[in-house]
């Protein structure tokens, strides 16, 4: 769809950042007056999320399933079970 439009030329990773920002915002507006949300509009704006991401990440040639797992390990190491478990207290707090 980006090359067929030719708007490759405006996904900067400036863009495309701001662009996660934007669509990161009208996704949590789905929740402002409703802790639900509307699935529907809840399932479009998160659409939106995840493609701006995507794009990014491709743009600066990331896999994403590798930034994911490695950011994973690093979350295990900073937040160990046995200090974590049922608390959302930051790392450095723990």
């Amino acid at each position: 769809m980006v090359a067929e439009r030719e708007w490759d030329q405006f996904h900067t990773p400036e863009n495309l950042a701001k662009s996660i920002v934007i669509e990161a915002a009208e996704l949590l507006e789905c929740f402002q007056w409703s802790p639900d949300g509307d699935h529907q509009r809840v399932r479009s704006e998160l659409a939106d999320v995840l493609t701006y991401c995507h794009l990014l990440a491709d743009k600066l040639d990331l896999d994403v399933d590798e930034i994911v797992l490695d950011k994973l390990q690093e979350t295990r190491t900073k937040y160990p079970v046995d200090k974590a478990r049922g608390r959302s207290t930051k790392h450095d707090q723990l």
